[in-house]
């Protein structure tokens, strides 16, 4: 379980992993003195060296925070981060020696001070990547007495709902028998090692490997004198060198992860100290901007509008703040959110208010814009970019900040859902009123509001309005939504990995059995005499030992058969591919976050992709709208501009505004038909126009002087249809939570002003939005301005109703998909004919529709509606039922828009060519069957003339068994099928179903669920046992890449959830094709070439030992000792084998013009058995050649020569080998071999100890090197070309077009 912590937007070009230490630049910097808080003018705050820094206004408030010693005191921690102190985080204050002195003593003696704010634990958790956060797991702090934190991976989350009184106050008493509610720390927690189990764990992980186990064993078996062969350090050096490089990556990470935790832990906080008892003379709360209170439990009576005044002199009551760290926050805290900052834990928005400064004399103004509002970014939840409104609940917004410590909330228990959540906010009046608080008489009425999704800020979202926000804290730690909605990844491995590790099981068995035929051959004789390493001078001296000592033996001489570098080599040369990527200018902006399974690019035989956001732009354009007897698209829109013209400008300042029922004036020629299609388009437009969660925001673009309108929304779809109104004559000029203003684009004079009144959002369950608003039609300037009080005003009355709802209409909107929205309108007869119309065009259909609400029918609802939505149990369902009831019923039909997603850059001629290629793609979609075929056609997913079987709404089983009938024969065609039809076949017809499925060129898969994508990917991947690659660019597609074996991000207007979850994240689809195609090919091919030579490398020298062993009457005394062992694995083959890396056999070019090149990859011909036992031959013909013709031309008698001939020409054999295997050269190939073969010439002298230094010099040295080395090479050369020339692999024959 992971907590994670979403990165700064304000300053993420500041590198978050490096701190600096206060003491070094300030020794005296202090946390003694007050100052003024974000909160008021003369507001006190309990200082820390984390705090957040002000702006210029605060400069001069000293004095106002004045006091000193008198308030309580945080102690500075030691350290802070780097990009905290750019953004002026730091401590500005100093104190006295004799307090840092205390403080000094304090932090030597381990003593921990009673300040909530002050706790010196250096444990958290920092900005990581998405995936790495997600694989993480959550450690909880077991108490305060310990400074290094447990690990609970089994934690468990409460399942009780919860009652939180806030401002750490006491919590009620629990009932008889139980324990009072414990909630876990606020801690985050990402590293995975502590000083004491770094080496276990990290060492046990590196030895679980079969590689590294096996030459410990050889490595710890040179300690018996009986086994010791040559000198400890040859098998020592390699072993630890390669377990340096892996144990100091792992080093390195966790360091960086722990820095990041504690910056994380140690970010500052302001919660508000309610209650707190303060002699100090404290002014009235500031910083939080313009009021507009109004009466906290009455709205409509004038005693209630008097208390409103007397409440706005409470609220500049003595209010005093600390600064806490992230990790010191409780359940119960009230926190203080400035904009772009992070949320720390799941909170509910108590009270949310305008950031502009209030002097003293200014009054309060009562038409603010943003009463109770916030807007969050959730782009680290849920991948979705557009900002999200939040509001306050209308009980806690009004009610003085002083009596929040009387507030209780009753909240469900912890979930994972992060677009759910149920609670109530509870005021209980002045009975709960802490005592000296100054509360009077107007507080002693209760009052309690139901708490929704819209009431809340999860952690790690970001507060993107310019405004202050006061929010309660409700879960902390491991039992907020992040923490629970993460799901560990799935460790992935390549196919690749695999296949080499069955081969080094073959090598492995190859070496026990070569030792033991070498054993037998003697004989298994035991001799009395003690084994011991053979002289050099006298070779014809042979010391033995008995037979199972000399297996053990040759198993240690021979362990180079099973190379230790492979690792190595392959890990650097994955490291070499991801940088090719990341580098490549052709797909800029590609990112590789798992560099382990880049190989698997080259072996995809499946490719399952989201539709939207994906193959599409997600850049909607409203196309087409249908007004039941007219359908008007393209130029014909400005026929529906003239409509709205003239129904909208017959408004004046002086005259009513627009509402439904109002008379569109008609020209005097017009006739009757021509009117009512004028009434008809201009409702729809209305209807558009309000019916919408889109907010527009205005802001100047740096370098401009023009304001610049913007819209935001959680869905495009919403964005395209507000701006296509605009575009006709219907602008959206200003939206909260309780109003609308629309304005003619003509004229810029108001035309349509609406009181919200309900808002029912979109859910993927529901499919459908509608809302609730009283049109007022105000006809005087004053009128418009009592109005446009009571729009901006939110109060509440005992019976639900408002005093001005009869001032207007009441409407309800609503628009949705039209599979929902068909039995919600009143009977029709071309709804469904003309959706299918639009499908089929591949457009995006929503159907819109109304109903006209009397003022007692909605007041009867509303009551209704707000008792529903004060349960916690079966909340949701109760107020659907509600809303059924009284609103979705009998609509009335006014149109159909058509909204068109296009088509992302090249997506056909990138699909034709991965379809070429071999792969078969599915797309996996939550849209319409309509709209998903006409996608795959233009697309090309579906080939030219190709039949599309269609399978949809099945509820039977015998009807989805007919189907797979069906299927059997017909696997040529594509499949298109629904998300109903396809739960029934997995659940009935699992095995039979998948495997037709795979055997068809392409599937679509519509309205599916996430969970649904996942379980086909799984499911594919179970059943063929081939590569499966995932594409998508939403929150709704990380199951689903995580499922897959290559997992791929699009970056796209859904967000980077999809990206930051993924193997590969890249801009664009048509990245994918060269993913694929080019740089897995190069990827899959250049491992599997480099595998075989690292293999053949160890075995030819094991030959060679063998070969000797053998001249040596079967004795294992070693041939090479020494730097000769060490040496031949590093410094004289290593830099040519690894320039492998760099080779391609065809070029990009060809490997696009050809993609069918592309099928051979996905038959692993490159690394199998067959190739692989073709290099143990080539391996075991030139190991004994080189050994045997050095023994018989130079002889056993001469050791030193014969190991300075033969060891000379393994070099050079390897050498050229590999230029011999090179298909394009590079320069740095060039490079490696030639400087290779210098660095070995070089060597000679020094190897005095191994080679006879004389006889390289004479001619003797050089004519048989070359004969051996010409004997060795030719053959396996000569075998090659004429195997090339008479069946030629398909690059080459490609190459020679």
């Amino acid at each position: 379980m992971s907590y994670a912590r979403a990165a700064s937007p304000s300053r993420s070009d500041v590198s978050s992993d490096l701190d600096l230490d206060l003491e070094e630049l300030d020794p005296t910097s202090s946390s003694g003195t007050f100052r003024r808080s974000i909160l008021g003018s003369n507001h006190r705050s309990s200082f820390s060296s984390h705090r957040r820094g002000r702006s210029s206004e605060d400069g001069g408030a000293g004095g106002g925070g004045g006091g000193g010693g008198g308030g309580s005191k945080v102690k500075s921690p030691s350290r802070i981060a780097l990009r905290n102190l750019a953004m002026g985080y730091g401590g500005r204050g100093r104190r006295g020696d004799a307090a840092q002195a205390e403080e000094d003593e304090e932090a030597l003696l381990g003593r921990r001070r009673s300040s909530v704010a002050d706790h010196d634990d250096d444990d958290g958790r920092g900005e990581m990547p998405l995936l790495q956060r997600m694989t993480s797991r959550m450690s909880i702090r077991n108490g305060a007495s310990s400074p290094s934190p447990s690990i609970h991976p089994d934690f468990t989350p409460s399942t009780e709902t919860r009652t939180v009184v806030l401002g750490g106050g006491a919590a009620p008493a629990p009932a008889s028998g139980k324990k009072p509610p414990s909630y876990p720390p606020n801690i985050i927690s990402n590293h995975r090692y502590t000083a004491f189990t770094f080496l276990p764990l990290t060492l046990y992980h590196e030895f679980s490997f079969f590689f590294n186990l096996y030459f410990l064993l050889v490595a710890l078996s040179q300690i018996i004198p009986a086994l010791r062969i040559g000198f400890l350090s040859t098998y020592i050096v390699p072993l630890v060198f390669v377990l340096a490089i892996t144990l100091g990556k792992e080093a390195h990470d966790d360091v960086a992860r722990r820095r990041r935790d504690k910056e994380a832990n140690s970010e500052p906080y302001e919660v508000l100290a309610l209650g707190a008892e303060d002699s100090s003379p404290v002014g009235r709360i500031r910083g939080l901007g313009k009021r507009k209170t109004a009466s906290l439990l009455s709205s409509s009576s004038s005693s209630a509008r008097a208390e409103g005044n007397s409440l706005r002199s409470d609220e500049r009551e003595n209010m005093r703040t600390v600064i806490k760290k992230s990790r010191d926050l409780k359940v119960g805290d009230i926190l203080v959110l400035k904009k772009d900052q992070r949320v720390p834990a799941d909170v509910v928005i108590l009270k949310s208010l305008s950031n502009e400064v209030e002097t003293a004399d200014d009054p309060v103004p009562q038409d603010s814009d943003a009463a109770g509002e916030a807007f969050i970014r959730t782009d680290q939840l849920d991948g979705e970019t557009d900002w999200k409104l939040r509001v306050a609940p209308p009980l806690s917004h009004g009610l003085p900040t002083a009596k929040f410590e009387t507030l209780r909330i009753t909240a469900s228990a912890p979930s994972r859902e992060v677009n759910s959540f149920v609670g109530t906010l509870e005021y209980p009046g002045s009975g709960l009123t802490a005592e000296g608080s100054g509360s009077t008489a107007q507080y002693q009425k209760s009052a309690s509001v139901g708490l929704s999704i819209d009431n809340t800020a999860w952690a790690n979202t970001v507060l993107a309005s310019n405004s202050a926000t006061l929010a309660a804290v409700i879960y902390t730690g491991p039992e907020t939504r992040a923490a629970l909605s993460t799901s560990k990844g799935r460790s992935k491995s390549g196919l690749l990995e695999k296949e080499i590790n069955n081969l080094t099981k073959i090598l492995c068995i190859l070496t026990f059995t070569l030792s033991i035929v070498l054993v037998a051959l003697e004989g298994l004789k035991n001799h009395p005499n003690n084994p011991g390493v053979k002289n050099p001078e006298q070779p014809g001296e042979v010391v033995s030992g008995p037979w199972y000592i000399k297996i053990m033996r040759f198993l240690i001489l021979f362990s180079t058969i099973i190379p230790i570098s492979l690792r190595v080599n392959l890990d650097m040369g994955k490291s070499a591919y991801a940088w090719f990527i990341e580098k490549d200018k052709d797909i800029e902006g590609t990112v590789v976050r798992t560099s382990t399974i880049p190989e698997e690019l080259g072996r995809v035989e499946y490719l399952l992709s989201d539709k939207t956001g994906t193959l599409t732009q997600n850049d909607m354009e409203l196309k087409k709208v249908h007004v039941g007897t007219v359908s008007y698209a393209g130029e014909a829109m400005d026929e529906v501009a003239e409509f709205v013209r003239q129904g909208f400008s017959q408004t004046t300042a002086e005259t009513s505004l627009v509402t439904p029922s109002t008379s569109a004036a008609p020209h005097a020629s017009g006739t009757r038909t021509r009117r009512e299609i004028g009434s008809r388009v201009r409702d729809v437009v209305l209807a558009l126009a309000l019916c919408h969660n889109v907010t527009p925001t205005t802001a100047t673009e740096e370098g401009q002087t023009e304001a610049v309108t913007t819209y935001q929304a959680s869905s495009p779809d919403e964005i395209a249809i507000v701006s296509w109104t605009e575009s006709v004559g219907l602008r959206l000029v200003h939206r909260d939570r309780t109003g609308m203003k629309l304005v003619s684009a003509d004229t810029g004079e108001v035309v349509v002003r609406v009181k919200i009144l309900e808002v029912f959002p979109f859910t993927s369950e529901g499919k459908r939005m509608g809302i609730v608003v009283q049109f007022l039609g105000g006809k005087s300037s004053e009128k418009k301005k009592e109005q446009e009080q009571d729009l901006l005003g939110d109060h509440i009355e005992e019976d639900g109703a408002s005093s001005d709802e009869d001032s207007g209409d009441i409407w309800f909107f609503q628009k949705g998909a039209d599979t929902i929205m068909s039995s919600i309108v009143a009977s029709n007869d071309w709804l469904d004919e003309e959706c299918g119309n639009m499908a089929r065009e591949g457009l995006r259909t929503l159907v819109i529709g109304r109903k006209r609400l009397s003022a007692h029918r909605y007041q009867e609802f509303s009551a209704k509606y707000k008792a529903a939505s004060l349960l916690l149990q079966n909340r949701d369902k109760e107020m659907e039922k509600v809303v059924q009831e009284y609103l979705e019923h009998d609509l009335e039909l006014l149109g159909v828009t058509g909204v068109e997603d296009k088509l992302q850059k090249d997506v056909k001629p990138s699909l034709e060519l991965l379809r070429n290629a071999g792969i078969k793609i599915w797309m996996l979609t939550g849209d319409k069957v309509e709209t998903a075929r006409c996608v795959a056609v233009s697309a090309k997913l579906v080939a030219r003339g190709q039949y599309i079987h269609t399978i949809a709404k099945l509820k039977r089983k015998d009807l989805a068994y007919d189907a797979l009938e069906f299927l059997r024969n017909k696997t040529d065609c594509c499949l298109l099928i629904d998300g109903e039809s396809l739960a029934l076949f997995l659940d009935n017809y699992r095995d039979e179903f998948i495997s037709l499925a795979v055997q068809l060129p392409a599937v679509v898969a519509c309205r599916c669920t996430p969970t649904q994508k996942a379980d086909v990917a799984r499911l594919i991947r179970e059943f063929t046992k081939k590569r499966i690659c995932c594409i998508g660019d939403g929150g709704n597609d990380v199951s689903m890449i995580q499922a897959a074996d290559v997992g791929v991000g699009i970056v796209g207007k859904e967000g980077r959830q999809a990206s930051l979850a993924a193997d590969f994240s890249i801009t664009q689809f048509c990245h994918l094709t060269k993913l694929l195609v080019w740089h897995g090919r190069n990827s899959y091919k250049r491992s599997a070439k480099l595998a075989q030579f690292v293999m053949h490398r160890g075995l030819v020298i094991s030959v060679c030992q063998t070969m000797f062993s053998i001249a040596s009457k079967f004795e294992p005394i070693a041939l090479y000792q020494g730097w000769l062992l060490v040496g031949y694995a590093t410094l004289y083959t290593m830099a040519p084998v690894f320039s492998l890396v760099l080779d391609r056999d065809v070029d990009e070019h060809l490997a696009n013009l050809y993609p069918e090149l592309y099928k051979e990859l996905t038959e692993g011909r490159s690394l199998s058995y067959r190739t692989f036992f073709v290099w143990v031959l080539v391996s075991v013909y030139q190991g004994g050649v080189i050994q045997g013709l050095s023994q018989i031309l130079v002889g056993l008698d001469q050791f030193k020569r014969m190991v300075t001939v033969s060891f000379t020409v393994l070099v050079l054999n390897e050498l050229i080998m590999v230029a011999l295997e090179i298909t394009t050269w590079h320069l740095w190939m060039v490079l490696a071999e030639v400087g290779t073969a210098i660095a070995f010439v070089c060597s000679i002298p020094f190897l005095g100890d191994y080679f006879e230094l004389d006889y390289v010099l004479t001619l003797g040295f050089l004519w048989r090197v070359v004969v051996i080395s010409s004997i060795s090479l030719i053959p396996p050369w000569v075998v090659k070309a004429v195997r090339r020339r008479l069946k030629p692999p398909s690059y080459a024959k490609v190459q020679g077009i």
